[in-house]
């Protein structure tokens, strides 16, 4: 088994359903060599009974990665845990969060916050079958619970089992009365209560997730804080990443303009294209790379109406690199 140094969160890419996947993964590690990113929740039953190359296989070259894992069995999770530790992972993550109706018809994600013993049972379970970090990604509340006593509780639980690390999402879960969708942006923001978090459990690294919209404002965010995640502005705006190297690790920019990690990414593109995968499986996670800039439409329009077809190639992604960037596409 690899092993890996403990992973550095001051910057994460959140685990995002349908969109982390492992083609996703490469193109952000393209843009931010130290970021650690994460990959979709995948459910332990799924990971210890299904496909494991499929369902959770990724590339060396998008390390540091995290697997996060959904489930509620602490033995299926340890078995699903040790899995995934032995591909590579340098981080197992479980998910105390997600409000979806999947996870509501399987009582985890973020059900769980109602049994805090059980997801003490859980992460110790995981943190026994593994020699790499286990952590704990998981709301304020659910429903009628009182985050201010909920959450600490929760946390106090968790560190007394040797987790020491916890992503908080800053807004409570309805699990009844709002979608998944509206659970990412309706319960209001109480960051404040997070950072009350980092002053009662000093020996805890707390990482803070939920509203942060660019990277300026989760650097303005963070404050006390041992880090930030980010997930769908590092998914709709990913060039916001290119700053994450030099603002958070003190390493260098690897590109001045987004045409140049368009061009860093195409012989991932080529490899897997070689691999039978198709064009929009990998250029869909590209559409919001010139969010705000000159030609940022036709570059979406001509990547999402002609990578879909059958035998779509590197030409797609050139010619509509060609709105962008005509001099360096036609070079």
């Amino acid at each position: 088994m690899t092993t890996f140094a403990k992973p550095d969160r001051r910057f994460c890419v959140a685990p995002m359903m349908d969109w982390t996947d492992r083609h996703c993964r490469a193109f952000h590690r393209v843009l931010t060599r130290h970021a650690l990113l994460y990959t979709e929740m995948a459910t332990s039953a799924a990971v210890t009974h299904g496909d494991v190359d499929r369902l959770i296989g990724f590339d060396a070259a998008e390390q540091p990665v995290a697997l996060q894992l959904g489930g509620s069995d602490p033995g299926e999770l340890a078995q699903a845990s040790r899995i995934g530790a032995d591909l590579g992972y340098c981080e197992i993550n479980l998910n105390v969060g997600c409000p979806s109706d999947r996870v509501q018809s399987g009582k985890f994600g973020a059900c769980l916050m109602r049994e805090p013993e059980l997801v003490a049972d859980c992460l110790s379970a995981m943190q026994d079958a593994v020699s790499v970090p286990v952590t704990l990604k998981c709301r304020i509340g659910v429903d009628d619970q009182d985050p201010a006593a909920a959450l600490p509780d929760l946390l106090e639980l968790v560190r007394s089992r040797g987790i020491f690390t916890a992503i908080i999402h800053a807004r409570k879960a309805w699990l009844k009365g709002l979608s998944p969708k509206e659970n990412r942006s309706v319960p209001p923001l109480d960051y404040a209560l997070v950072y009350q978090m980092k002053t009662a459990f000093r020996d805890m690294e707390i990482i803070l997730n939920g509203g942060l919209e660019t990277l300026q404002s989760g650097l303005e965010a963070q404050q006390n804080l041992d880090g930030i995640m980010l997930g769908r502005a590092a998914y709709h705006t990913p060039w916001e990443m290119s700053g994450v190297d030099p603002l958070i690790y003190g390493a260098e920019r690897r590109f001045s303009a987004p045409d140049e990690a368009v061009l860093a990414y195409l012989p991932y593109i080529e490899n897997q294209l070689a691999k039978g995968v198709r064009l929009h499986a990998m250029t869909r996670h590209m559409l919001g790379l010139f969010h705000g800039r000159p030609g940022a439409r036709q570059w979406r329009r001509t990547l999402s109406e002609n990578a879909v077809k059958d035998g779509a190639g590197l030409d797609v992604v050139m010619a509509a690199l060609s709105a962008t960037s005509p001099a360096l596409a036609t070079a």
